[in-house]
């Protein structure tokens, strides 16, 4: 990048190279025609002066030497009615060596418009050959910022299409790996349920080996003992005691509570065990126990209620196993006593499985809270791409307008240089036909000169009288006057 100071402002901003070289380049073409406009125009000065100069003292030197050969010829005039025949041969002699001066000056006078006509030859070579480097300074130029502009374009367009493969490629990996995370879940549960129905179907299979073991005991102390058999080995944190709190002017007997490493309560049951005597006059019925156990359970604010009881032992309801009374109550259950441990083992894989549930939930809620922040993040991604993609094409737009607005600024400075260069040729073939004939052409004075030498040698018979007249005989059409010099 290099840095413009503005010179009205003051302001400093950078551009790039392509821009300071088309802003260089453009000085330079500027500068160069200034110049060339400024050489040109000088050394028409100069030949306009050098012409005006030689023209200047030609007529000059021509107007001098006719004073002087009309002095001479009045006083050689004078001295012939002494002596006519010495007047007439020094006359002679004196026109002859006039001529020959006048001859001699005419030479000098040409050679000398000869080396400036070389030397603009010169000149105009030099500007040419400056004008051909330039040109061609200028067309590499062009080339090069082209071809940069060209080059810059296809790499940022390489390095867009690598991006968005590689933002397609996470994509689709991102999406097969949450694919592949919910057919192991899918898998998972499907064999959680399957264990449940093979655990519920064991469970059924083995109700009917099961015996009541009271053995003299009541049926708390059956239940509680039964619990501690396997308390260390299958509910080492859980904790079953005897519910000795009054709420509401009531209690349940048992209330089991197991939670998990972290402190988490995994399942709790209020526990209300019944028993009756067989010789029992008022018999009762499981029903009338319900809303007891139902209000202890609010109470203690357990999950479930479990009804362990023998009442109505003819019941085949109730004979069957474990019997869901949620219809009546919610997450209440009777069991008979040999269903104890089960209704427990039950509800705790239940409770477990619901925890599990919950935590896979949670894990579900977090990956599709992650997928939702992820497809955010990847709009986001596509919009300022998309926007990035916009700007670096509008950039590259206006890039290319640019090169074309400056490819036509040099094509007009071409066709400038093209048209001075014929205005220079037409100039050098204008300065070519310059002649001292043509400078000299309409003179009236120069043209009486020569009449009158011609006449004199004419009289005296020379051999060379016809010469002078010859040169400058007005009926040659190639001594035509031309309007542009005559003065």
């Amino acid at each position: 990048m290099a840095e413009i100071k503005c010179p009205n402002c003051g302001k400093v901003f950078q551009v790039d190279e392509a821009g300071y070289a088309q802003i260089l380049q453009q000085v330079r073409d500027a500068e160069f025609k200034r110049q060339l406009d400024e050489q040109r125009a000088l050394m028409e000065q100069r030949e306009a002066a050098a012409v005006e100069a030689a023209r200047a003292k030609a007529q000059e030197a021509l107007r001098a030497e006719v004073a002087k050969l009309s002095s001479q010829l009045e006083q050689a005039q004078a001295a012939a009615k002494v002596q006519q025949a010495t007047a007439e041969k020094s006359a002679q002699e004196l026109l002859a060596r006039a001529q020959d001066a006048a001859a001699q000056k005419l030479a000098a006078a040409q050679q000398e418009s000869a080396e400036q006509l070389a030397q603009r030859d010169a000149s105009i070579a030099r500007l040419t050959e400056q004008l051909r480097a330039q040109e061609e300074q200028a067309k590499g130029a062009r080339e090069l910022a082209v071809t940069r502009a060209t080059a810059e374009r296809d790499r940022r367009l390489v390095e867009l299409q690598s991006q968005v493969q590689e933002v397609s490629a996470k994509k689709d990996q991102e999406i097969a790996v949450l694919n592949q995370r919910l057919v192991e879940q899918e898998k998972y549960k499907d064999q959680e349920i399957r264990d449940r129905d093979d655990e519920i179907e064991r469970i059924k299979n083995q109700r009917s080996r099961l015996s009541v073991k009271l053995i003299g005991e009541t049926l708390e102390q059956h239940c509680e003992s039964e619990f501690n058999k396997v308390r260390m080995m299958a509910f080492p944190r859980a904790e079953f005691h005897k519910d000795n709190d009054v709420v509401d002017g009531s209690k349940g007997d048992y209330v089991f509570r197991e939670c998990d490493e972290s402190g988490t309560e995994i399942v709790s049951i209020m526990f209300d065990m019944k028993n009756e005597d067989d010789n029992s006059v008022n018999r009762k019925r499981n029903e009338d126990h319900f809303a007891k156990l139902d209000r202890d359970r609010r109470n203690k604010h357990c999950e479930y209620a479990v009804l362990v009881s023998t009442l109505e032992p003819e019941s085949e309801l109730y004979n069957a196993g474990i019997v869901d009374v949620s219809y009546r109550y919610p997450k209440m259950y009777v069991v008979r006593p040999q269903f104890f441990l089960p209704i427990i083992s039950l509800l705790r894989n239940a409770g477990l499985n619901a925890v599990s549930a919950r935590r896979e939930l949670a894990e579900v809620r977090q990956q599709n809270l992650d997928v939702t922040n992820f497809e955010e993040k990847l709009e986001k991604f596509k919009q300022g791409f998309g926007r990035n993609y916009e700007q670096a094409s509008k950039r590259f737009s206006e890039a290319i307008e640019q090169i074309d607005r400056s490819i036509a600024s040099l094509q007009k400075v071409k066709e400038s240089l093209t048209k001075s260069e014929n205005q220079l040729r037409l100039a050098n073939d204008k300065a070519e036909d310059l002649t001292i004939r043509r400078l000299t052409r309409g003179n009236k004075t120069m043209k009486a000169a020569f009449e009158e030498a011609a006449k004199t040698q004419a009289g005296e018979g020379g051999s060379d009288a016809g010469s002078v007249p010859a040169e400058h005989d007005e009926g040659d059409p190639a001594n035509a006057v031309e309007p542009d010099v005559v003065e």
